[in-house]
């Protein structure tokens, strides 16, 4: 009797551990592999729209002529009648020069002419030969050449109108063959120089209009034209560059200042997509897209060109009519089929 109940408990815990074994088989039967599973994405159609291409460069306000206040001979500085930040006129006087040296130049020449006389009267009458005379007139038109310089020179006077940018000398000072004694800048107009790239070099004409902000005034735009384009391209950079002149009747604009100039070359018709579309390849600077098409995804590298908001322009890599891929691109690869969820 002892023998049967043995047997019979032995049967009965082989029939649970069948049983368990069984569920256990159905249940492996029942997983899938993730990676079997199709990733599910969300698709946008792209299309084609008009995209302004604008074109920000940086740069330094300059003044539109510039002249350096100097004597072209030697001499001690008498007075400087104007200072930094002065507005002055054209022909007004800036600086007076000791006229010292002047009056010795005038008694000099005095002397030269009683000497001139004398050879003159000499060579009437034959006392004085051709090449003395020609001698005695050569020194007295040289003295009154200087003269006429060191008159003109005795007073410096501006050249523009403009305002006193800088001044190296004082009362007394004696001018030798340094700088300049003032500087004087004409602030009305202004103008800058940008580097344009070498694509942009038959769309710049003269005339064009640029936009010009300054950190100095946030907020505030200042109208500017092109007024030179260069004809050469530098070899280095590809750029060329093009001065900007800026109305400036108030001498709001100073020279000095950081400027940001904006230029419109138009619109063109390209791709756009929405920036979730673009993705950054991993250890490189591409960007790709994912394009969906027959249930599957293809790896499409593509050039893009401005950021818009929320949207990129694409200069390459993508049709218009594409269907491309805004979410769920961790799991892609190219040729994957995906799910597309709405």
């Amino acid at each position: 009797m002892k023998k049967q109940i043995q047997i019979a408990s032995l049967a009965f815990a082989a029939m649970i551990f069948a049983s368990c074994g069984g569920d256990k088989s159905a249940e492996n039967a029942a997983t899938v592999n993730p990676a079997d599973e199709k990733p599910e994405v969300k698709v946008e159609k792209v299309s084609m729209h008009s995209v302004p291409q604008t074109e920000t460069y940086t740069a330094t306000i300059e003044s539109d002529v510039k002249n350096n206040i100097a004597p072209n001979t030697p001499y001690r500085i008498e007075r400087v009648l104007v200072d930094v930040g002065d507005n002055v006129r054209k022909g007004q006087v800036l600086v007076t020069l000791d006229a010292s040296s002047l009056k010795q130049l005038k008694m000099q020449i005095e002397h030269q002419k009683l000497e001139f006389k004398r050879t003159d009267e000499l060579y009437k009458v034959g006392g004085a030969s051709k090449a003395e005379w020609d001698n005695a007139k050569l020194q007295l038109d040289i003295m009154e050449t200087q003269l006429k310089q060191m008159t003109e020179n005795i007073q410096l006077v501006s050249p523009i109108n403009g305002v006193v940018t800088a001044r190296n000398y004082d009362d007394g000072d004696m001018y030798g063959s340094g700088g300049p004694v003032l500087t004087i800048e004409q602030l009305n107009p202004v103008e800058l120089v940008i580097n344009v790239s070498e694509t942009y070099f038959s769309q710049m004409v003269k005339g064009m209009p640029v936009d010009v902000t300054l950190d100095a005034y946030e907020g505030e735009t200042f109208s500017g034209k092109v007024s030179t384009v260069y004809p050469t391209i530098d070899k280095q950079t590809h750029t060329f560059p093009v001065e900007v002149t800026i109305a400036n009747p108030s001498n709001k604009v100073r020279p000095g200042m950081f400027a940001r100039a904006t230029v419109n070359f138009g619109d063109v018709q390209h791709v756009v997509v929405p920036d979730m579309a673009v993705v950054k390849q991993i250890g490189s600077g591409d960007r790709f897209v994912y394009v969906y098409k027959d249930g599957k995804v293809s790896y499409n590298k593509v050039q893009i060109g401005r950021h818009m908001g929320e949207y990129y322009e694409i200069i390459s890599g993508i049709e218009p009519g594409s269907e491309v891929v805004v979410a769920g691109q961790t799991r892609l690869a190219d040729g994957r089929e995906v799910t597309v969820v709405k």
